[in-house]
C-alpha cells in the first residue's frame, strides 16, 4: 500500500469552544469541534471509522464513539499525556496506510478551569513518585520543570532573562491571535516580577490553565482530495518515553525528545534548515528551551541565547509558538491537539495576522507526564 494515494494527509481541524466553557459538557465540545474539522475535509460523522481519543474516561474511544454514534473499526486511546495527540499522528498513519480505517478522527476536550479539578500531585496517585518527591514537596508537574529548568541553569548558565524571553515571545504572538486567553503587553520584568511557583519558575513562566480542545482529522491522498482547504501531508513522526520519576533522567541529553524528533525528521528526509514554522509544547519557559535543543535547532545550552535574540518571533529565523501557546493561548491540560492545528492553519495560509510568510514545511513537537513522553511530526503542504 504505497504511492500518493496511500500517503496521509490531514485534510480537516477546529478546535473546541476555548477559555472558560459553561455552556458545553466535554462531550458536546468535541461534537462542535468534529462536525467543524469533518465539514473542513469535505467528509461527515458517517466517514468515521478510526477513533483517537486520550483523557475521557475509561474506554474512552467507546464513551466518545457513542456520543458521535460512530462504531469504529480501528480505535486507540494510548496514553501519552500531553503528546499523544502527536503520536495520534504516526498511529491513525499506520492504521490508514493498512487498510485498518479509511478516515481517522482524533479529539479531545477538557473543563479543567470551570470544572476546576486539577490538582498538584494527581499524577503520582498511582506511581511510586510519592515516596521519593512528595515529601521533599515536589508539586507536579511544575516541580519537575522547576528541576529541569534549574540544571539547565547550572550546567549552561542559562539566565532567568532568558526563560523569560519566551513567555514575553509567546505574548508576542498571542497579541496577534484573537482566540488567545491572554493578549496584553508582557515585559521580561513582568515575568521575573510574577509570583514565584517552583524555583526558578515563576507564574508567567507556566502555562495556563483554561478550557478548550479540537478534532482533527486524516485520511488518505484519494479521499484528501475532497477537503475544503488544502490537505497538509504527515511525512514524518516519532515517539519516545523515557522515564516517570525525574530523578531517574540521567541527563537533560537523555530526554526523550531527542529520540522522536530524530524518527521524525528521518522519515520525512527533511533537515532542520527546511522547517519554516515549530510548534513546541510550551508547558513552562523551560520546556521551549528543552524543545529546541532536542530536536537539534540549538546545540545543548545555547537555546536561552537563540530565544533572547528574537529567532523565534515572526520576523525571526525559526517562527515558533506561532498561536501563542499554552502560555499565552489556551492550555486545556493537553497542549498537543492544538499544536497540530495551528502548524496546519500556518501551513495553509489561513493564519491571519500572525501568518508565517511562505511556510510549507512544519514542525510540531509534544511532550507529556512529567518530561517523561514526546511525540514528533514533520507536516508539508501539498
Amino acid at each position: 500500500m504505497t504511492g500518493p494515494d496511500r500517503e496521509v494527509f490531514i485534510s480537516g481541524v477546529a478546535e473546541a469552544p476555548l477559555g472558560e466553557v459553561r455552556d458545553h459538557s466535554e462531550l458536546s465540545m468535541i461534537a462542535l469541534a468534529a462536525r467543524e474539522a469533518l465539514a473542513d475535509a469535505g467528509l461527515t460523522l458517517r466517514d468515521v471509522d478510526g477513533l483517537f481519543v486520550n483523557y475521557l474516561g475509561e474506554e474512552g474511544t467507546v464513551q466518545v464513539g457513542e456520543y458521535l454514534g460512530i462504531q469504529p473499526s480501528y480505535s486507540d486511546s494510548s496514553d501519552l499525556g500531553g503528546a499523544a495527540f502527536v503520536a495520534f499522528l504516526g498511529h491513525a498513519s499506520a492504521a490508514l496506510q493498512a487498510g485498518r480505517c479509511r478516515v481517522a478522527l482524533i479529539v479531545y476536550a477538557s473543563r479543567q478551569r470551570t470544572r476546576a479539578t486539577r490538582k498538584l500531585n494527581h499524577w503520582n496517585e498511582k506511581a511510586t513518585s510519592p515516596q521519593f518527591e512528595q515529601p521533599y514537596g515536589l508539586p507536579a508537574p511544575m516541580g519537575q520543570f522547576g528541576l529541569l529548568a534549574a540544571r539547565h541553569m547550572y550546567e549552561y548558565g542559562t539566565t532567568r532573562e532568558q526563560l523569560a524571553s519566551v513567555a514575553v515571545t509567546a505574548r508576542q504572538w498571542a497579541g496577534l491571535n484573537p482566540k488567545a486567553w491572554k493578549r496584553d503587553r508582557l515585559t521580561i520584568d513582568d515575568v521575573l516580577e510574577s509570583r514565584l511557583i517552583c524555583a526558578p519558575l515563576r507564574r508567567l513562566d507556566c502555562c495556563l490553565v483554561t478550557d478548550g480542545g479540537g478534532a482533527i482529522v486524516l485520511t488518505t491522498g484519494d479521499r484528501a482530495r475532497d477537503s475544503a482547504n488544502t490537505p497538509i501531508r504527515v511525512a514524518g513522526t516519532g515517539e519516545s518515553a523515557r522515564q516517570w520519576h525525574i530523578p531517574q533522567l540521567p541527563s537533560l541529553e537523555a530526554s526523550p525528545g531527542v529520540a522522536a524528533a530524530r524518527a521524525a525528521l528521518r522519515m520525512a528526509e527533511v533537515g532542520h534548515a527546511d522547517i519554516d514554522v515549530f510548534e513546541p509544547y510550551d508547558a513552562s519557559t523551560i520546556s521551549v528551551l528543552l524543545a529546541l535543543e532536542d530536536v537539534g535547532f540549538c546545540a545543548r545550552g545555547d537555546a536561552g541565547a537563540f530565544v533572547q535574540e528574537g529567532n523565534l518571533s515572526i520576523t525571526g529565523s525559526l517562527p515558533s509558538i506561532t498561536s501563542g501557546g499554552g502560555l499565552s493561548y489556551c492550555h486545556p491540560g493537553a497542549l498537543g491537539i492544538l499544536l497540530v492545528i495551528e502548524a496546519v492553519r500556518q501551513l495553509r495560509g489561513q493564519a491571519g495576522a500572525r501568518q508565517v510568510p511562505g511556510a510549507t514545511v512544519g514542525l510540531v513537537h509534544g511532550i507529556g507526564g512529567l518530561f517523561s513522553t514526546a511525540a514528533t511530526a514533520v507536516l508539508v503542504r501539498g
